[in-house]
């Protein structure tokens, strides 16, 4: 799916030949500062190489119209973004960008349920927690029906118990679908637990 080629990125990220595969669960593991975030942004083209190329589907992704790319490749940053407006207006914008008004209201009131948002679709999303904020957010990627999910650390904001709740939500459903997801975390539990590839990132010394 994704084949990355004598890659060069200022002097944060250096990498000869990488793949990654279609329909798998992929995890980006490594310290601070290596640039799993910063690879995993050039993978939907947000941010370009500085040398190298990197091909989506065999075709070198500069190639593609960039919203095009991102309505296939969705990714959902560590921070999350909150727009004014109730959390169904939050979740519903991700629909609006993919060009798809369709959205079915009790499967995104069974995704709240699913993860522990316990909250009326009405409600303000500003009041959200952190940890919420980062759930609706998520709700929004997966409504969206990428072929390609990017995660930077999705939950960063959760303790525990809920961390392997989603996560475990999101592999079963990208499973089922036959989606491929990349995400980067900070839990080498987690990527040894749900991941089909690992990805270890070093920084350069």
């Amino acid at each position: 799916m994704f084949e990355i080629k004598n890659l060069k990125y200022k002097n944060i990220l250096y990498i000869d030949h990488l793949n990654i595969n279609k329909n798998a669960v992929t995890s980006i593991v490594g310290e601070s500062g290596s640039g799993k975030t910063t690879l995993l942004k050039m993978l939907n083209n947000i941010i370009s190489p500085d040398e190298g190329e990197i091909y989506y589907n065999g075709k070198e992704l500069n190639q593609y119209n960039p919203i095009d790319l991102r309505r296939r490749v969705v990714m959902l940053p560590q921070t999350p973004i909150i727009y004014k407006g109730s959390i169904l207006d939050n979740i519903l914008i991700g629909k609006k960008f993919s060009k798809s008004e369709i959205y079915d209201i009790k499967e995104i009131e069974n995704l709240l349920e699913k993860f522990n948002v316990n909250k009326n679709l009405n409600e303000p999303a500003e009041n959200l927690s952190g940890g919420e904020k980062q759930r609706v957010c998520l709700i929004r990627v997966l409504i969206m029906n990428p072929e390609v999910i990017l995660l930077d650390e999705p939950t960063s904001a959760l303790d525990e118990n809920t961390e392997d709740l989603v996560i475990n939500y999101v592999v079963e459903y990208v499973k089922k679908n036959n989606k491929t997801l990349i995400m980067v975390t900070h839990s080498n539990e987690i990527a040894k637990k749900y991941s089909d590839h690992i990805i270890e990132i070093n920084k350069r010394r």
